[in-house]
């Protein structure tokens, strides 16, 4: 059943019909499990036997498998056998890299005489594995983006070297959702294997690098495939990494596409599931509602990005007007159309993120796997020169969803407006720092503003 507007606002999804007070403006950490994903795995739950056993209740599975997998293919517009289903992003990240890197270690005995490159503003789960192939001995270099989050393809074509052998940029930011041009990086990158790799010399010391020629792109889709038509072959990357829990699937499932050009070594050791690539048994349950939620998002991508750009947009116009100091980060026009990140002036926002939940808004700072660690945002950080490094210690991104309607703007803007009144500069500059009630009793020292405004408050 296809609702629209308000309806299906209301009936979508479990969590919104028992709290109908809260508004989630947190889908870039995670998305709510779309009813179709939820009944697809419902029903595939049923089929229980092993995909690998070859009695009648295993064969079942192993086609209901087979169908998940042809499903997603389609809307990624390859063939089956070129997914490996894995247990999300991360692990399917750490398979992307690390199992590239574990093969040339297999075949060469060393990392050593290899260059590999990556954007500075991607997701840990991507620069934790480059921080290890750095340990197993590759060079790593960082590509910076421009001041809006772009990662140009001059950018790219200036770092490239023909010991080059893996670049990692993903489609678009999950914190500043800028999407990055990948099909023109991709040509740069192969305007570049044409013209140097097939003429440099091989290096003797490293008798199998001249077998390992390619140049292997990767990127990491995040949600880019709720909003964008995710044909890989368009965005010309030989390995892309999906997320079933970033696009309203069932958390605990992602793939790994892998064309022809890459050859990957296992991370995960065992049975031989998944080509040989990815040890133990198939979760049938969740490949089918993985499948599904990919199916839900391809029918409504035009639609939703069209409903939420305003919306969007509105928003920026709300935070804006109330505090013009705002800075907002990342591109405006080009980006995923539910991520608003905004950088706020002499604000904690870790703290506004706390009296807006307990408000019923639930929004974040940055990563949510970058939550607890660093308050600085690292991607925030990369756009920014040192005047305005402020930026990266106080955001606040908002991140829109299929729950997010005009009239959850309308008591947004009367929150905001409350919490920030709170927290705006000026307002409690007279008062003792103990009489500023709204500030939370960890901070009982006075911190110097960085823009240049009061200096008892603690920001």
């Amino acid at each position: 059943m296809l609702l629209s507007g308000s309806d299906y606002n209301r009936h979508m999804f479990g969590f919104f019909k028992k709290h109908p007070q809260r508004i989630y403006l947190d889908y870039a950490s995670a998305t709510p499990v779309c009813e179709d994903a939820a009944r697809a795995s419902a029903r595939a739950a049923a089929i229980f036997a092993n995909p690998g056993s070859i009695h009648a209740d295993g064969i079942a599975a192993r086609d209901a498998l087979a169908e998940a997998r042809a499903v997603i293919a389609r809307e990624l517009a390859v063939k089956s056998r070129e997914l490996v289903f894995t247990s999300g992003g991360t692990e399917g990240n750490n398979l992307a890299i690390l199992g590239f890197a574990r093969k040339r270690l297999l075949a060469d005995g060393t990392l050593e005489g290899t260059h590999w490159l990556v954007s500075s503003i991607e997701h840990p789960s991507v620069l934790e594995c480059f921080g290890e192939v750095e340990r197993l001995g590759g060079a790593v270099e960082f590509i910076d983006p421009q001041q809006d989050g772009r990662i140009t393809p001059e950018s790219v074509a200036l770092k490239l070297r023909t010991e080059t052998v893996f670049v990692s940029i993903g489609w678009a930011n999950s914190e500043i959702g800028t999407v990055q041009s990948l099909a023109d990086i991709s040509c740069v990158i192969r305007d570049f294997e044409k013209n140097n790799i097939t003429s440099r010399k091989v290096d003797t010391s490293f008798p199998s690098f001249s077998t390992l020629h390619n140049i292997i792109f990767h990127t990491d889709m995040g949600q880019a495939p709720v909003y964008k038509y995710p044909h890989v072959h368009t965005l010309g990357v030989d390995i892309a990494t999906l997320d079933s829990g970033k696009l309203y699937g069932p958390r605990g499932i992602g793939a790994v596409y892998l064309n022809n050009r890459v050859e990957l070594a296992p991370v995960l050791l065992g049975g031989g599931q998944e080509r040989g690539l990815r040890a133990g048994t198939e979760n049938v349950a969740l490949a089918a509602g993985f499948a599904a939620a990919m199916q839900w998002a391809a029918a409504r991508r035009e639609s939703e990005t069209k409903r939420l750009e305003p919306l969007r947009e509105e928003l920026w116009r709300i935070v804006r007007e109330k505090y013009p100091g705002v800075v907002r980060n990342g591109s405006a026009a080009h980006v995923l159309p539910h991520i608003l990140n905004v950088s706020l002036p002499d604000v904690d926002t870790e703290y506004l993120t706390l009296r807006l939940d307990a408000k019923g808004i639930a929004v974040s700072t940055k990563s949510a796997c970058r939550e607890k660690g660093d308050k600085r945002s690292h991607v925030v950080e990369a756009l920014c020169g040192e005047a305005d490094a402020w930026r990266a210690g106080c955001t606040l991104r908002f991140s829109l969803g299929a729950h997010t309607d005009a009239s959850a703007l309308t008591r947004i803007k009367d929150v905001i407006w409350i919490q920030w009144d709170l927290l705006t500069p000026g307002r409690y500059a007279d008062a003792p720092l103990s009489q500023h009630s709204f500030l939370p009793s960890s901070c009982d020292h006075p911190v110097g503003n960085s823009r240049g405004g009061i200096k008892d408050r603690v920001i």
